[in-house]
């Protein structure tokens, strides 16, 4: 995958994607530090303004490496709502995604909008034309994001995943 360089800003469908500043990190703090996100994400608990720090310094470079970029979802380009995450996938030209929105800004579409957003960036600016997502089996709220985005469960093997000491199964899905 090959990232564009300069920064990255997406608008349509209502939202606008950004990159994250180093002025978000009280606000990664509102919207990260949360049980759900602790379950099924692998970010850090208590997630902190130094853990953010650390998540922006991570993205930063993954971003530098071109192995990824981590947007920030906002509806003006101001105050972050969640993220959408596109890196490198199973082949060169698979990228995965992934997708967090706060708890006060769920049930909006967001996650959805942004991850069709995140799919034509990828095919338009960085030649990919599949796309990939792990699911727990038991993030039903993360499975009706990848239904509303396109994707389908596949039929491969059911992976495990250790995350903060704990054994996630996760499905693949596929668009």
């Amino acid at each position: 995958m090959k990232l564009p360089a300069g920064d990255v800003v997406i608008g349509a469908n209502g939202i606008v994607l950004r990159e994250w500043m180093v002025a978000d990190i009280q606000a990664m703090v509102t919207l990260f530090d949360e049980d759900s996100i602790d379950v099924w994400t692998p970010l850090e608990s208590p997630f902190d303004a130094a853990a953010a720090q650390r998540y922006l310094e991570r993205a930063y470079r993954l971003r530098a490496q071109g192995h990824g970029i981590q947007l920030a979802i906002t509806i003006d380009g101001r105050a972050p709502l969640g993220e959408v995450l596109l890196f490198d996938g199973d082949s060169p030209d698979t990228c995965e995604l992934a997708y967090a929105v706060g708890i006060a800004h769920r049930g909006q579409g967001l996650a959805a909008r942004a991850v069709r957003m995140m799919m034509e960036f990828a095919a338009d600016q960085c030649g990919v034309s599949s796309y990939l997502l792990t699911i727990s089996p038991a993030n039903l709220a993360s499975q009706a994001v990848a239904r509303a985005a396109g994707f389908r469960q596949s039929d491969e093997p059911v992976k495990i995943r250790e995350r903060k000491g704990r054994r996630l199964e996760m499905a693949t899905w596929r668009c």
